[in-house]
């Protein structure tokens, strides 16, 4: 079996694609507008991505920016444009949602799922704004899908998060630790010895694969550094 480490890197459209890919992204996570910190694209967006490049694609659902799924309708809302996604050959995905008081909302999290009829998801970085890490990761282990945390480990980012993110790749196998850890949210270069030394093997970028800023697109040699880093 390969001990490749999985690199993604967030996409917004065709041209940030094929650079990724180029670059040897392994997966993309496809979001809109990441002024909101990255929301749902559309099904012709995501149709347009999935004919430019051959590699995964993990589509993020969410409408508005933080960790709050709305009230019913906004669930109910984004519920269909899921099933939408899903009729346009989406098959992964990401999500994530919170109560108020910082534990999962089970209920948004779970109406999700059950429109993705078993597709694999990641539960993005509203692990690090949980009032709880390890109760939120026991809540949603049966849920069917589930493979991928995205975290840094702290709300702050991986400069904070380190010592969780080592703590939690050694419990990989126990309940509610079955999932990939992919770390991201303040990554960088730096930082790759010291997790992959602690056994963490999924990396997630967005505006480090873009050196001239998100109005610019992604570059397909900034990728490259990273992959060749991981691959070092």
């Amino acid at each position: 079996m390969s001990n490749r480490a999985v690199l993604e890197v967030i996409a917004l459209d065709e041209e940030d694609a094929v650079a990724a890919q180029a670059g040897g992204a392994d997966r993309l996570e496809l979001v809109t507008d990441m002024a909101a910190d990255g929301l749902t694209p559309s099904t012709t967006g995501f149709a347009a991505i999935r004919a430019a490049v051959d590699v995964p694609l993990r589509v993020m659902l969410r409408l508005t920016d933080g960790f709050a799924a709305g009230d019913a309708g906004q669930v109910g809302t984004l519920v269909a444009r899921a099933g939408e996604l899903r009729d346009a050959g989406a098959d992964e995905f990401v999500l994530g949602f919170l109560t108020p008081h910082g534990d999962p909302d089970l209920v948004a999290v779970e109406r999700l799922v059950a429109v993705l009829e078993g597709c694999r998801w990641t539960f993005h970085r509203a692990l690090d704004r949980a009032a709880d890490r390890d109760a939120l990761r026991k809540q949603l282990a049966d849920l069917p899908g589930l493979d991928t945390y995205l975290t840094a480990g702290a709300a702050t980012g991986v400069d904070d998060g380190l010592a969780t993110l080592a703590a939690e790749a050694s419990r990989a196998g126990e309940p509610g630790y079955e999932q990939q850890i992919l770390v991201g949210g303040g990554l960088r270069l730096d930082h790759l010895p010291a997790l992959r030394a602690a056994g963490l093997d999924a990396f997630h970028i967005g505006g480090a694969a873009r050196p001239d800023g998100w109005t610019a697109p992604v570059s397909a040699a900034a990728v490259r550094t990273w992959r060749e880093a991981l691959d070092a």
